[in-house]
């Protein structure tokens, strides 16, 4: 399984991105997984510039390759002014510009982090719409983790149950998704007997 975690943290270290590193831990723990982070603060010259001309930087295009490529995806964001932060939703747009169909079908796991328990249906209300607007699967339980929720009960049990949800959708969509064989491709027929199978005969 290739699991990729798409981090919006601006700090060092982030909290952001630790909430990334212990969902994919967990995910890995139900399922056997290559994972890879994509640092967005790292790509934000190159998404700026993408706007501007239309292309790619390759550090960015090589991030949207690992995020088509994925096999599942986890996505995390801080909370700013109540959503998802601009250089997060800049990310997704610039990826669905260069492929409309990049999330289509794809597993996602949805992660926010914020100061205040308040800020906490930015999941549902900011999240969840944009990856169903871009065609994505996203799991049921999406995971907050506000700063009092670090080292609380509670947080480790919301991690636990979407990372299992993750990697059953992911495995579920694998075996469902229909792999072509030589018997399964139908026989070609030239143009010329079909033509002549529909002319009128005596």
């Amino acid at each position: 399984m290739r699991l990729v975690v798409v981090s919006a943290g601006l700090s060092v270290p982030s909290s952001t991105r630790l909430l990334g590193d212990r969902l994919a831990a967990a995910t890995a723990a139900h399922t056997p997984a290559d994972v890879q982070v994509v640092e967005l603060r790292d790509l934000a010259v190159e998404i700026a510039h993408n706007f501007t001309n239309g292309f790619p930087g390759r550090a960015l295009a090589d991030a949207f390759d690992a995020v088509t490529a994925a096999d599942g995806l986890i996505v995390v964001t801080p909370v700013f002014s109540a959503s998802y932060s601009g250089l997060f939703k800049s990310f997704f747009d610039t990826l669905s510009v260069s492929d409309p169909e990049a999330l289509a079908g794809k597993p996602v796991l949805i992660a926010a982090t914020g100061g205040t328990a308040r800020h906490s249906l930015v999941l549902d209300h900011a999240l969840r719409p944009l990856f169903s607007y871009l065609k994505a699967v996203v799991v049921p339980t999406g995971v907050y983790a506000a700063s009092e929720d670090w080292g609380a009960e509670g947080l480790d049990g919301r991690v636990e149950r979407a990372a299992g949800e993750l990697a059953a959708l992911t495995a579920g969509l694998s075996a469902a998704r229909p792999r072509p064989t030589r018997d399964s491709f139908e026989e070609v027929t030239p143009f010329e007997e079909r033509l002549a199978a529909l002319r009128p005969t005596g």
